[in-house]
């Protein structure tokens, strides 16, 4: 009972997501399933109480990053015992679980893909307007992109409670993974040759975007089945991936047999 006052004291909300702090009360978070986006643990730290958390992060899978403790009494005034965790507001999903899940409804997969895509507010719009286009699973990865937060699902307006998010270590295996499964891939670079208005397929396919600092990872558009490209008329070159991805995402929803 103790522990959940303490578990209970230790957490706090922002802007973002709820802060848990202390070794018990993230070793708690653990034990009882929470999904934690991100753990920071204090640099050269040590102890066997810091060592079973350490255990319990790797056992679990979750991903954590040392970092030094200035970083962490920026975040957090309190005693924080060298660590710090972000709870996610949503449980993230097993992608090859959902897949199944959605064959089995009799349904062809629509998945969208999003690599290294950073900003809350851009990761909020487009899996609203993913919802709006029926996708049935959005994929990001680990490290270097926007997460589940308050944020992320106010800014979806809610399509964060109806889209599943799978978070993976490394997007190429799940690309892979997709393509073994039936989809057929396809990604949108300013680069290509080919507009999206020229899309036609109506089968299981998956949508990569990427971020908007350098696009897609080359070794994704290496496993696209095809490659295209947002066509415009004005002298701008580049769109707001969340706009680029909504345009992307109601070509290929349209029923090209009609």
């Amino acid at each position: 009972m103790e522990k959940r006052k303490s578990l209970h004291r230790t957490m706090k909300s922002n802007k973002q997501q709820d802060i848990i702090y202390g070794i018990r009360a993230v070793l708690e978070a653990i034990s009882e399933g929470k999904t934690l986006n991100k753990v920071l643990v204090q640099q050269g730290a040590k102890g066997e109480l810091f060592t079973a958390l350490m255990d319990a992060l790797k056992k679990e899978k979750v991903l954590y990053q040392r970092v030094p403790v200035q970083k962490l009494n920026h975040m957090v005034k309190k005693n924080h015992q060298g660590v710090i965790a972000m709870i996610s507001p949503l449980p993230y999903h097993q992608i090859d679980f959902l897949i199944q899940q959605i064959y089995e409804k009799g349904q062809d997969p629509f998945v969208l893909v999003l690599d290294r895509v950073k900003d809350v507010r851009n990761f909020g719009a487009i899996c609203r307007t993913a919802e709006c286009m029926g996708v049935n699973a959005i994929v990001i990865p680990a490290k270097e992109s926007a997460l589940i937060t308050s944020d992320a699902i106010k800014t979806s307006a809610g399509a964060l409670y109806k889209v599943p998010v799978c978070k993976v270590h490394h997007l190429s295996s799940a690309v892979e993974f997709l393509m073994g499964s039936g989809l057929e891939i396809y990604a949108i670079s300013e680069k290509a040759q080919k507009s999206i208005n020229q899309y036609k397929y109506n089968g299981p396919k998956a949508l990569i975007m990427g971020s908007e600092e350098d696009g897609i990872n080359q070794q994704l558009l290496k496993l696209s089945n095809e490659v295209y490209k947002v066509p415009m008329k004005g002298t701008i070159d580049s769109l707001n991936v969340s706009v680029a991805t909504a345009i992307a995402l109601y070509e290929m929803s349209r029923d090209t047999n009609a």
